[in-house]
């Protein structure tokens, strides 16, 4: 671009704005700065959204591989228990449907035997004139295992050293001294139940008194009228696939355990694939969406990937199977598709229109084989096969975008820098030149006034008067 100046103001020795002029001259490239800027913050803020996007990618494949996985909450069992008091009941994916009557006669329990109370726990049980003894514990019935205990003065001859050594020895026995009123005492304790944990002393030569032990017992049940016993009150294989936890003994009472699928852990995977999938559908809407305000669709609305996107989608949750009783596509389950492509789960049946949990309530075995079977051809089994492709770390559909975005961010970034550097040292080279023309101009009247003395010395006229006023420079004026 040109530069124009007033002359009659330079020469009078006003000079020129350098800081103006060199704006002006460098204007047209800080222009072209701008416009890479502003494509930087656009290629910024449509990464944000693909990154949100793909998250939330990322979280519907996690929702429809749990609806393909064959042993995953479709498939899961529950077992109710009619007295939670007495016990409770937990199923996995194995277990058959069914209702079972339970007794529970008695409870397994730990073994325990304690001692007669002594003065303390620091004294010495050995009686005078003997120094040593013998204890023999057997733990585990009288098919366990025995463990004779040298008892030796001044080593663990007092109930609380006692409860040291044994506690050393790891024989599946806790000891410890019980101090109350009547003084104290030394209590062993089976770390198993039933009879595995059942204790004994065979044998004792010391004055210590044991009481007869108590605990030690299996668990008794009957179940369909079949008796069982367990070393524990969790009680596993009475059952197939079903776990009891027996909570209290009640000889006369009868608890139904009933087992079949479990509508609950079903209903909550398919609500949390509807809501995934709405929010994918939901960003995409939202992009292609014209804003009446501004007249203008959201950042990402040209980008192809996106459209591609929608369509594979919305042709993957229209998909459908044969047979199955009917329940073919997502409608037939009650799951309806709106005018904007996003999902609702019907919550009341009608005639024509069904309800999940009508449908899992009636037919559960269809809707886990709408969603997935041994041929893996179900809704989830296909949906799980794109999405897998989609949410690939390299090559997936949003990950490449975001690739491609960073590239450009890349460059864009280099050419910004570049420009910048070349803006500065032409910034520095022209204010050096310009200063220097300044320079020049403000010293014309000084050189003019001396060039008129001296011609005037020739003529013999020595009265030559400075008529010339150096003011402020005025700022030069920018031609295009």
């Amino acid at each position: 671009m040109g530069v124009s100046f007033n002359a009659a103001a330079l020469l009078n020795g006003n000079g020129i704005d350098v800081k103006s002029v060199v704006t002006a001259i460098l204007t047209p490239e800080t222009g072209s700065l701008t416009i890479w800027q502003n494509q930087q913050t656009d290629l910024s803020t449509q990464a944000g959204l693909l990154t949100g996007l793909n998250n939330n990618l990322t979280s519907l494949a996690a929702t429809v591989l749990s609806l393909a996985n064959p042993t995953g909450p479709l498939a899961s069992q529950s077992a109710t228990s009619t007295d939670s008091s007495i016990l409770t009941a937990s199923a996995d994916p194995s277990a058959t449907a069914g209702i079972h009557e339970i007794v529970v006669s008695n409870l397994a329990t730990i073994g325990t035997v304690y001692t007669n109370p002594l003065t303390d726990g620091n004294t010495s049980f050995l009686t005078n004139p003997a120094t040593s003894g013998n204890i023999t514990l057997q733990v585990g019935g009288v098919s366990g295992s025995s463990h004779s205990i040298a008892i030796t003065a001044g080593s663990n001859d007092t109930l609380t050293t006692l409860a040291n050594y044994i506690n050393t020895q790891k024989w599946g026995v806790t000891a410890s001294v019980v101090t109350d009123a009547g003084g104290a005492r030394l209590a062993l304790y089976s770390q198993s139940s039933g009879t595995p944990g059942a204790l004994a002393i065979t044998s004792n030569t010391t004055a210590l008194a044991f009481n007869t032990p108590v605990g030690g017992s299996n668990a008794a049940l009957t179940i369909d009228g079949v008796p069982f016993s367990s070393a524990t009150n969790t009680v596993t294989g009475a059952i197939a696939g079903v776990t009891l936890n027996l909570a209290s003994a009640a000889p006369g009472a009868t608890v139904e355990v009933s087992v079949g699928p479990d509508a609950t852990q079903a209903t909550s995977a398919i609500n949390s694939f509807v809501d995934a999938y709405n929010a994918v559908i939901g960003i995409l809407n939202t992009q292609f969406t014209v804003d009446p305000t501004t007249n203008t669709e959201g950042p990402l609305a040209g980008d192809s990937t996106l459209r591609s996107l929608q369509s594979s989608l919305l042709n993957d949750v229209t998909y459908s199977i044969s047979g199955n009783s009917g329940l073919v596509n997502l409608a037939a389950l009650g799951i309806d598709m709106n005018n904007d492509g996003t999902l609702t789960v019907n919550q009341t049946a009608t005639d024509t229109h069904p309800s999940l949990a009508n449908v899992l309530a009636t037919n559960p075995s269809a809707v886990q084989t709408f969603f997935t079977n041994v041929s893996s051809t179900g809704f989830a089994n296909n949906f799980n096969n794109d999405l897998f492709s989609l949410t690939d770390p390299t090559n997936g559909i949003i990950n490449l975008d975001l690739a491609g975005n960073t590239a450009q961010q890349t460059a864009l970034t280099t050419q910004i820098n570049n420009l910048q550097d070349r803006l500065t040292a032409q910034q520095t080279a022209l204010t050096l030149q310009f200063d220097q023309v300044n320079a020049t101009l403000e010293a014309y009247p000084s050189l003019l006034l001396e060039v008129t003395s001296e011609i005037g010395a020739l003529n013999g006229n020595y009265n030559v008067s400075n008529t010339t006023t150096n003011t402020t420079p005025t700022t030069g004026s920018s031609t295009g």
